[in-house]
C-alpha cells in the first residue's frame, strides 16, 4: 500500500520511511506544502501521515485541501501539540487519527495500518474475496487453505486489486502505485504485464478462477465474472 509522509523533519522523516518500508508500504516524501499539496492533487494514498507544522504552511490546510476535493485518503496527524483543543479540531476537520510527537513507530505502524483496515477494508484484518483470503497481519494470502507465496510487489498489487474490485484500474495507475512516481510510468509496463502474469499464475494454481480481466487499451479489471 502507498503512503505519503509528510513531515520537515528529515531524520525524523527518514526513519519513518524506513520502518513503514520495512513493514512492507510503498513510501513517498514530502518535506513542505507545496510538494505535499501537489501530491495529494496528483496521486491517492492509502493513508498520509501528515506534519501539522511545516515550513511554509499548515497540515491542517492540507487536510482541509484533500476533504473539500472529497478526496477519501487516510490521514494521521502527527504533531508536538498536545492540547486537547488540537487533537478535537484535527479529528473534527477530518483527520483519522492523531499521534503527539515523540512517538514510538512500531505505534505510528499500528496507526497507519489501521487506518487502511478501517477506509480500504471496513476494518477487518482477514479479507475475503471470493476464494482468496488476506491476513493483513500475517501478509498471507491463501486460497481456500491453500497458502500461496507471494513477492512483496504481488502483495500488493493484489492488495490493490481487491481494495479496486470490479473497477477498471490504467496500467499507469498500476504503475504510480507499485512505483511511485518518480520513474518513467512507460518503461515499467513490461515489469507490470510479467507481476499480474506471476500474480494469475499463482492463483490459478491454488485453485482459484480467473479473477484478473484484460480491458483493451486501457489495464485490467478484478472481479468474479
Amino acid at each position: 500500500m502507498k503512503i505519503l509522509i509528510v513531515e520537515d523533519e528529515k531524520e525524523l522523516l527518514e526513519s519513518i520511511c524506513t520502518f513503514l518500508t520495512n513493514e512492507q508500504y510503498m513510501c513517498e516524501r514530502a518535506t513542505d506544502f507545496a510538494t505535499a499539496l501537489e501530491k495529494i492533487s496528483l496521486y491517492d494514498y492509502a493513508c498520509i501521515v501528515l506534519d501539522i507544522n511545516l515550513p511554509d504552511g499548515s497540515g491542517l490546510e492540507i487536510l482541509k485541501e484533500l476533504k473539500s476535493g472529497g478526496k477519501e485518503d487516510g490521514v494521521l496527524i502527527i504533531s508536538a501539540r498536545n492540547a486537547l483543543d488540537d487533537k478535537v479540531y484535527a479529528l473534527k476537520s477530518g483527520a483519522d487519527d492523531y499521534l503527539t510527537k515523540p512517538f514510538h513507530l512500531p505505534e505510528l505502524a499500528a496507526r497507519v495500518a489501521a487506518i487502511i483496515r478501517r477506509k480500504s477494508f471496513d476494518g477487518n484484518n482477514l479479507i475475503r474475496f471470493d476464494e482468496v483470503i488476506v491476513d493483513l497481519n500475517e501478509k498471507c494470502v491463501k486460497v481456500n487453505d491453500t497458502v500461496i507465496d507471494l513477492t512483496r510487489k504481488e502483495y500488493e498489487l493484489l492488495l490493490y486489486f481487491i481494495s479496486n474490485k470490479n473497477r477498471v484500474i490504467a496500467k499507469n495507475a498500476i504503475a504510480v502505485h507499485l512505483w511511485g512516481d518518480d520513474m518513467d510510468i512507460g518503461g515499467y509496463y513490461d515489469f507490470i504485464y510479467t507481476h499480474i502474469k506471476n500474480l494469475r499464475k499463482k492463483l490459478l494454481q491454488a485453485g482459484a478462477p480467473d479473477y484478473i480481466k484484460s480491458v483493451y487499451g486501457v489495464g485490467y479489471k478484478f472481479s468474479i465474472t
